[in-house]
């Protein structure tokens, strides 16, 4: 599986996890089968809000899930239209969180728990 982790600076599976999908300078993304880690650039990141395209943010990239500290409504409903699931961080790093994905016990995003707006986000 390949789950992708905005984060603000690149520091491979150590990186800290960023707050808010849509203004992420960088996606670190981990396939938990291989093992293997790899990063992309944010092709998306100075979007007006509410109007992220998370497919453009990714490059294309296929991942199977996000997981991040905060994510809008509108990015949330097209990422789950592509059958990507959307997980809320609940550590700070890379690493800390795929072992809990893997754990099963990160909580999925609803619409009930999105941002309003980048200074408007529950998280």
């Amino acid at each position: 599986m390949k789950i992708c982790f905005p984060v603000q600076n690149n520091n491979g599976i150590d990186s800290l996890v960023y707050s808010h999908f849509g203004s992420a300078p960088v996606f670190v993304i981990v396939d938990t089968e291989s093992g293997s880690v790899k990063s992309l650039s944010n092709g998306d990141q100075h979007h007006e809000h509410g109007a992220c395209n998370p497919v453009m943010a990714l490059n294309n990239e296929q991942v199977d899930a996000i997981v991040v500290g905060g994510i809008g409504g509108g990015a949330l409903n097209k990422l789950n239209q592509k059958g990507i699931k959307v997980f809320r961080a609940q550590q700070p790093t890379v690493s800390e969180n795929v072992a809990l994905f893997n754990a099963g016990v990160l909580l999925e995003f609803t619409l009930q728990h999105t941002c309003s707006g980048h200074s408007g986000c529950s998280h």
